[in-house]
């Protein structure tokens, strides 16, 4: 099939690599020429492990191209994914200016019949907003809009895109409902389904589904927390939790709260829907403001331990993304943690395998970025792990004690043993669980 997708961050270039990937001729289109041009020379914009084997291939065998002419882009297009940003907007619900704007741009192109297919994250109802900018210059009778929501965890993007758990789409249109079933066919050979529902519906589940791994993520740092001060080990709860088969053991990791580009803004877009419809969405709303207050958790463990006289100290940073194995720091923990600590007179030594180039643009040299997780080590007072990279999972605790003034250690993601690491450090303070002082 001739396929379009316009917009091409971590959603469209998976996206359009992937469906490459099975023998479709898929056009990128984008308005930064600039990252256009990188990926016309081979080169991807972004970090996501795996995408690299197959951009390469794809682009090789003449599968993958890329563009900043939406004309050209969709002239042959069957099928057209908007992929495209929809940031919160200063009341927090969802902007969906540039998905109307192309909708309105597309109405002026399409000359035969072509499914639109919101990709993007978008709120109940938007399905509808997009039919009706293209019917402003187009006949209803050439095109159908579906909703086909993406699940996809940066990390692990492309595994889920190539073999999903599901796939939702929505749509009240037979032909589309084929058009996207003959798309989506290789992807769900094992037998995962492809699941129909109207178009709302199908945007709710996207919305649902992220605010209640939020809520999940939320509820075990509460949890956490208490554990601090009742002497419970929440290493220990989450075992005996996740065990439960009617709760499972994904997304019980306590820490310093959730970030990334999903979970913020859809659990913010999800309550104002409500607020929209006048219903009281409380938990959604205690969701947000227990997650921002995690967020600081590990700074008040720092000032606790130096009794508030931070200024002047040395802190070493080892994660700056806001999950591993990804560049992206949108909303990620570990930026709100740095300005809280540069507030108070903070130095700051950083490392992050793969997120330093983005952090380095938002920073500048307000903060020192290091070759090297022990280089961030070099002086430092104490160490913040804020990331949970495996790189950092079992380190050279010779080199630690060496290049640090005092092993001090906060640990905002619980990597290590309690019994091991007490006896490699003078300090160690995690998420819920018992401090550790070297006798």
């Amino acid at each position: 099939m001739h396929i379009a997708v316009v917009g091409t961050g971590y959603v469209g270039l998976v996206t359009g690599t992937c469906f490459a990937e099975t023998g479709n001729d898929v056009t990128c289109v984008d308005i930064d020429a600039r990252k256009v041009a990188q990926m016309q020379s081979g080169k991807i914009p972004i970090f996501e492990p795996g995408l690299d084997l197959l951009f390469d291939r794809n682009t090789r065998q003449n599968r993958l191209h890329f563009t900043t002419n939406l004309k050209e882009a969709v002239d042959q297009a069957e099928i057209i994914f908007l992929a495209l940003p929809t940031p919160p907007g200063e009341d927090g619900s969802a902007d969906l200016r540039y998905i109307l704007g192309v909708a309105d741009d597309l109405s002026k192109l399409i000359t035969r019949y072509t499914v639109i297919v919101d990709k993007s994250t978008v709120p109940v109802g938007t399905s509808e907003k997009v039919h009706a900018a293209l019917a402003k210059h187009l006949s209803e009778d050439l095109f159908d809009v579906v909703s086909n929501p993406e699940f996809l965890r940066e990390g692990l993007a492309v595994e889920d895109f190539m073999k999903p758990d599901r796939v939702v789409i929505g749509t009240s249109s037979e032909r589309a409902k084929k058009a996207m079933q003959h798309l989506y066919q290789p992807f769900v050979r094992q037998g995962n389904p492809i699941i129909f529902m109207d178009e709302r519906s199908a945007e709710m589940t996207k919305y649902a589904a992220n605010s209640y791994l939020a809520a999940r993520i939320t509820f075990m740092n509460e949890i956490a927390n208490l554990c601090e001060r009742v002497g419970a080990n929440v290493d220990m709860v989450r075992i005996g939790m996740g065990t439960d088969t009617r709760i499972g053991k994904r997304f019980l990791f306590p820490g310093v709260g959730y970030g990334g580009s999903c979970f913020p803004k859809d659990v913010q877009a999800l309550a104002m829907t409500a607020d929209e419809y006048d219903y009281d969405f409380r938990i959604l709303k205690t969701v947000m403001k227990v997650n921002d207050r995690q967020k600081s958790i590990l700074v008040d463990k720092i000032r606790n331990y130096y009794d508030g006289q931070l200024a002047g100290k040395t802190i070493a940073v080892w994660g700056l993304a806001f999950k591993p194995n990804t560049d992206d720091i949108r909303e990620a923990p570990a930026l709100a943690i740095i300005d809280l600590l540069l507030a108070d007179g903070v130095r700051i030594r950083a490392y992050d395998p793969e997120a330093m180039n983005n952090v380095r643009e938002s920073y500048g040299d307000k903060i020192t970025l290091t070759e090297n997780a022990y280089d961030a080590l070099d002086g430092a007072d104490a160490l913040a792990i804020i990331t949970e990279w495996s790189a950092f999972r079992s380190p050279d605790f010779d080199q630690v004690r060496k290049r640090m003034k005092e092993t001090v250690v906060f640990d905002g993601r619980n990597l290590f043993d309690l019994e091991e690491i007490g006896a490699e450090v003078q300090y160690y303070d995690s998420i819920g669980r018992h401090v550790m002082r070297k006798n």
